[in-house]
């Protein structure tokens, strides 16, 4: 017998060899049908595992993050085989669960059209009503690689010639269909009982620009129908709010094929926005302390070969020049650090100095791969609140928290706080040459980092490898409307790169050391923020960031006189108004008023013009009726200053 403890808390005794499965059936019926695997002594196991030792188990359903993998990760193998049945001389590449679904990327003479994914959706029901098991097998890596070059499948083979010689690689067997794979999986595919295939794109082998570009077919899949239907309804209201088309239909931004992919841009709706941004952050930072520098968009390599980025970080860079030709060599700067420090080292620093804090609105250049950037989301060229201080030891804690209220006011500000999530980024010591410093300095920056989190009660996620290159760092993570998560605001404590550049204090003993550098951003990237708020309010910006925060409409040409009198008193008041002069009916006027999402109308007409008034639509509230001007003034400025949302 051994001994299982459910959930950690309820103990029972079961036969050796006891199958998850049969567990879960030992507890209810309606639990065996939902149950997808089982979480054992924190290893994820198929529901057919075994049960040989005492041992920890949590039964997992599509409700766990980990069933939904497995749900979708046994629907990427009902995919794959689909394919395989229509299209024989497809060759098979990768197909993970992802967030909100899976994708499979095959190479196929045949291009796939919205009418073969169909198709596929076919095949693939049949194969869900014949419930094939699928059944896990290993071999050796030369039986694999033997196996996988019969079978004519060549990214298979390169995946498994790239693990080591004593593996023991695993497949899965389902009906006529066998494919490379760690598992886990569902018991058989029956569990697959919705599903729909979105699209189908480009995707690099391996990501790699230099390698064959495949074919990616994007799905998803859920336990039901219904589960599915509001799925898809809620990717259709995140289609609504994507801002890659409404900010262009808005006019915030544009792209232009002359010009280049990644480099967008801003309309005056959208430069608007971000100085409105910039003035607010500034402003704060400089409340708290912060000095403002300017820097070079440029340098040398030189500069980069001391920091490290030439090493770390040149496939990243626009570098000008040839280093085996050209006696100086320049590249854009892909970050800000290695240019403040020169501020830092313009002259000699006490500890009385300390904490020295240097922000900048900084333009960056990052070589960003074709196929990952997007929108205003991910671009080539940028603009980020950045900033570095240099402290002491002691002061490290109390520094790297005021950074993250600094980070929080923002969020919370902006009405982004309530989506964002954290990662304590570490290195990952497998992969050394992506890393400076020594293994003690980099366990001594993280035991740092982690002290530092758990005393300010943060939840973060650990993510292995994700560190820069030079240091730990706090990772403030945001999703965008359909799911897919990006970097928004980071907190990094570097140890390493002071001593690289020869920064140094006097301390009160008179010895000399290396100060603590914490690298943060305190809104992050312009472009992304920009992004991630029009599609947060739908284009619909809270009055004090939209860039046109008043339309006056005149009723007709006679009232012309009064709306431009009136236009100028608001803009002497501060606000950014326009006036709506086109000889347009007043109905079509209003409405594209309403389309541009704007937060306040004012109509003019005989009335108004005689009793120096104006009649109040509000976007939120509708028809507010008569004020004067100075109490719409007022009532506007209250609510521009408060930053109501």
């Amino acid at each position: 017998m051994v001994k299982i403890t459910l959930r950690g808390t309820d103990t029972k005794e079961y036969e050796n060899g006891t199958t998850i499965y049969e567990v879960a059936k030992s507890i209810s019926d309606s639990l065996a049908r939902a149950a997808l695997g089982g979480i054992v002594d924190g290893e994820v196991k198929e529901l057919t595992f075994g049960l040989d030792h005492d041992c920890d188990l949590n039964i997992i359903t599509f409700e766990h993050e980990e069933g939904k993998k497995i749900l979708r990760h046994t629907a990427s193998h009902v995919m794959a085989q689909a394919v395989k049945r229509l299209y024989p001389n497809t060759k098979l590449a990768i197909g993970p669960a992802i967030d909100d679904g899976f994708y499979y990327d095959f190479d196929s003479e045949v291009n796939f059209t919205n009418e073969d994914l169909k198709a596929i959706e076919a095949e693939m029901k049949k194969i869900v009503k014949e419930r094939i098991r699928l059944e896990r097998f290993t071999l050796p890596k030369a039986e694999a690689v033997k196996m996988l070059k019969e079978a004519g499948e060549p990214y298979k083979v390169e995946l498994v010639n790239d693990l080591g010689d004593d593996e023991v690689i695993s497949f899965y067997k389902q009906g006529e269909f066998t494919d490379l794979c760690a598992g886990p999986h569902a018991f058989d595919t029956g569990v697959v009982k919705a599903f729909k295939l979105m699209s189908v794109t480009g995707a690099y082998w391996r990501g790699n620009e230099n390698n064959k570009m495949l074919q990616r077919i994007y799905a998803t899949a859920f336990p039901t129908k219904d589960e599915l239907k509001a799925h898809l309804e809620q990717l259709e209201e995140a289609r609504k709010r994507d801002h890659n088309m409404l900010g262009r239909e808005l006019g915030y931004f544009t792209t232009v094929d002359t010009i280049g992919q990644g480099l967008p841009v801003l309309l005056p709706k959208g430069a608007k926005v971000i100085q409105i941004l910039q003035r607010f952050v500034e402003d704060t930072e400089a409340r708290l302390g912060w000095q403002m520098t300017k820097t070079p968009l440029m340098a040398k390599s030189d500069l980069y070969k001391i920091s490290g980025h030439w090493d770390h970080y040149k496939d990243g860079m626009f570098v000008m020049g040839d280093e085996e030709k050209d006696k100086e060599v320049f590249a854009l700067r892909p970050m800000t650090c290695p240019f403040q420090y020169q501020a830092y080292l313009n002259k000699m620093r006490s500890y009385r100095d300390l904490p020295l804090r240097y922000s900048e609105t900084s333009t960056l250049f990052r070589n960003e791969a074709s196929g990952e950037m997007h929108g205003l989301i991910r671009v080539r060229q940028f603009t980020i609140s950045e900033g570095h201080l240099m402290c002491t030891p002691e002061q490290l804690e109390g520094e790297f928290k005021a950074c993250l209220e600094l980070t929080t006011y923002m969020l919370k500000t902006l009405g982004l706080y309530e989506d964002v999530s954290y990662r304590f980024s570490q290195w990952d010591p497998n992969d050394r040459a992506k890393y400076i410093g020594t293994e003690d300095q980099w366990n001594e920056a993280q035991d740092m980092m982690e002290k530092i989190l758990n005393h300010l009660n943060i939840d973060y996620k650990v993510g292995i490898g994700e560190a820069a290159f030079y240091g730990p760092k706090l990772d403030i993570q945001i999703k965008n409307v359909f799911g897919k998560e990006d970097t928004l605001i980071t907190i990094q404590i570097d140890q390493m790169l002071a001593e690289q550049f020869g920064m140094e204090y006097t301390d009160a003993d008179g010895t000399k050391k290396n100060p603590c550098i914490i690298h943060r951003t305190s809104i992050g990237c312009y472009e992304r923020t920009l992004a991630l708020l029009i599609e947060k309010y739908a284009g619909a910006f809270p009055t004090w960031l939209a860039p046109v925060q008043v339309q006056i409409i005149p009723v007709s040409e006679k009232h012309f006189e009064y709306a431009s009198a009136l236009r100028e008193k608001l803009l002497d008041a501060g606000l950014r108004v326009e006036a709506d002069m086109r000889n347009e009916k007043l109905g079509y006027k209003i409405r594209e008023a309403q389309m541009e999402k704007l937060p306040y109308m004012l109509i003019v007409g005989d009335k108004e013009a005689e009793e120096g008034t104006v009649s109040v639509r509000s976007r939120k509230a509708g028809d507010l009726g008569a004020k004067t001007q100075d109490e719409f003034i007022k009532f506007i400025k209250e609510e521009i200053d408060s930053r109501a949302l």
